[in-house]
């Protein structure tokens, strides 16, 4: 056998393909810096301010700082990983019937430990979109069109479109979905014949992933894979012939995602704690038809007031692509119209959208009284616990794919028309960038968050909880007043409080929907008179029958002392709480404090 010499044909080819994957490799490094310029971009505000969170959703914030500061504790102290008594003393929290993302808190535990929960929720806000754009990228770019332009073009969407920005505010489980390309992956791959038992363990791993991110997330991923596969096989016949081995692989990968789910799954549906679906009001959360053509308030060409018919806040734009990217995508479909896959996700993503509509459609903020397919589907087992909105999210990765196809197609096109290269490539630009362009995200805004006191960094609080007690803040927290969950965080947990914020059953014996989620403890007499002083800082009138229900109230939270840190209302919240104890608070560490040990031993 003879070595290529230098000038020798196969010298030459050589060096070709080496340059070109060279330049491959550091196109691939530019693809992944652009991703994490944007995501930067777009968390850019709690990044250069310290003290500053997420203005539209502290809620969450709050509620993700303490999931991280749990996943931390699960490591450090081997804690119950399922469920906590952190919070909501005595009664405790299911974590798998909440958003535990046990997925990225046991890893990330170093970053929680090292430098805090907020560092935290930042990184894993901020790497979650990352990941996600590089996940789509390799995965488009390596196994579903082999082309990195079009590829970056559609796993940039897929990590940034409008919905995605929405959600980043404080909803990082949501826009984390970097597991997602890795499952389309790895389904796509069950067909390969003769490693059914590898591919399905592959596939089973990953399921198992995404379940500890977010499980709505997959709910839909499985549903849409199950769409697409469909299409693919009735419009394939070679497809068919290898059903074998993918029905094989398939069978492993339930199997497997099965053992390993069977306990957190049957905790989340059956154990103390769960609950049997979202409210009523919340399954009304719904997308409006005009939403879908409208352009996100955090997008270039956004506006926020003209949306406020629109949406219910601003976490929920699960829409707003803008018009001229959807008729962008419908131009997309129409042309690649012979193409099985495109049609089977052009059906899968208008079954989203219209899921998405809810019970009844609504436009421009009117209710139309058409019922959607929705309303049938609502009150059955796992969809009650479905936002209904959030089905447009789901049109999102769609959306990308079909943008990277499209401009996949024009590239192949301008190879083979060499003479019309230049205008192709002009006239898809020109097209790209007036569809995009306006739906470029903006910076989430931020705003300043009250400091932690320093009574609780200090562990002032530590001696009055000896023997199981726990802390009861005011206002005591729920989804309004999240803030004693930041400071539980802070403690990395080690501070027990009252309440939270967290989904938990409705247990009052006369609850008008049943055991459906409420964002918080079921109400009690001295939690529902601290929620009026809140709401309007007046104090309602202290009779005897309430000063008895606060101590009864107290003794149930078994609590060790009553904290009250900075608060519009705080003259209002100290007086209440003074009034109902008999007991006069003291001031220190930039909180007012409440020994009521006497009235709960």
């Amino acid at each position: 056998m003879t070595t290529p010499q230098p000038g020798h044909p196969g010298g030459e080819a050589g060096r070709d393909a080496g340059e070109a994957a060279r330049r491959g490799r550091w196109v691939d490094v530019a693809a992944v810096l652009s991703f994490a310029l944007i995501a930067l971009w777009v968390t850019v505000r709690f990044w250069v301010n310290p003290g500053h969170g997420v203005r539209d959703n502290r809620s969450d914030q709050a509620l993700f700082e303490w999931m991280m500061a749990h996943g931390a504790r699960v490591v450090t102290d081997f804690a119950y990983p399922f469920g906590s008594n952190r919070m909501n003393v005595p009664d405790g929290v299911n974590l798998m019937a909440n958003t535990s993302v046990l997925s990225i808190s046991l890893p990330m535990a170093p970053i929680t430990v090292l430098f805090g929960p907020r560092t935290a929720f930042l990184v894993f806000l901020t790497g979650g979109m990352i990941a996600t754009g590089t996940a789509w990228y390799f995965v488009l770019s390596r196994a579903l069109i082999g082309s990195r332009g079009p590829a970056w073009l559609g796993a940039g969407f897929c990590a940034f479109a409008p919905a995605m920005v929405s959600h980043a505010n404080a909803h990082p489980n949501i826009v984390s979905q970097f597991v997602v390309p890795l499952i389309v992956w790895r389904t796509l791959r069950l067909a390969d014949g003769g490693r059914w038992l590898r591919n399905g363990v592959l596939l089973g791993l990953v399921i198992v992933w995404q379940a500890f991110i977010n499980l709505e997330i997959l709910l839909m991923t499985a549903i849409g894979l199950g769409v697409v596969v469909g299409a693919l096989a009735l419009g394939r016949a070679d497809l068919r012939r290898q059903a074998r081995p993918f029905l094989a692989g398939l069978a492993v990968a339930a199997l497997l995602a099965g053992l390993a789910l069977a306990y957190p799954l049957y905790l989340q549906f059956f154990g103390p704690g769960a609950y049997e679906g979202l409210s009523r009001l919340i399954r009304g959360y719904r997308t409006d038809l005009a939403a879908f053509t409208a352009f996100a308030r955090e997008s270039i060409a956004g506006d926020p007031k003209a949306n406020l018919k629109l949406v219910k806040n601003p976490t929920e734009e699960n829409g707003f692509f803008g018009w001229p990217l959807v008729v962008l995508v419908g131009a997309v479909v129409w042309w690649l119209r012979r193409s099985p896959a495109v049609l089977g996700l052009a059906v899968l993503g208008l079954l989203f959208a219209v899921l998405s509509l809810g019970r009844e459609i609504q436009f421009e903020g009117r209710a139309t009284g058409i019922a959607g397919p929705w309303a049938v589907l609502e009150n059955l087992p796992i969809l009650h616990s479905v936002v209904p909105t959030r089905w447009a999210l789901a049109t999102v990765p769609i959306v990308g794919v079909l943008l990277a196809l499209g401009a996949d197609h024009a590239r192949r096109l301008a190879r083979e028309h060499p003479a019309a290269r230049p205008q192709i490539r002009f006239a898809t630009a020109t097209v790209l960038t007036m569809a995009l362009l306006p739906a470029f995200p903006t910076p989430l805004p931020s705003v300043r968050l009250d400091p932690v006191p320093a009574f609780v960094t200090s562990g002032a609080w530590r001696p009055y909880l000896a023997g199981g007690r726990s802390v009861v803040t005011l206002p005591l927290p729920d989804t309004d007043y999240p803030d004693p969950l930041r400071w539980s965080a802070a403690t990395g947990l080690d501070l027990p409080l009252a309440r939270g914020y967290f989904l938990g059953p409705d247990t009052r014996p006369r609850a008008p929907e049943g055991r459906i989620a409420l964002f918080t403890a079921p109400p009690r007499p001295t939690s529902s008179f601290f929620i009026v002083i809140r709401r309007t800082g007046q104090v309602p009138r202290v009779t005897p029958p309430a000063r008895v229900n606060a101590v009864k109230d107290l003794r149930y939270w078994r609590a060790g002392v009553v904290v009250l840190g900075p608060h519009e209302h705080a003259d209002a919240l100290r007086r209440g709480m003074t009034e109902l104890t008999g007991i006069r608070p003291t001031y220190t560490g930039g909180a007012w404090v409440w020994d009521v040990r006497p009235l709960t031993d």
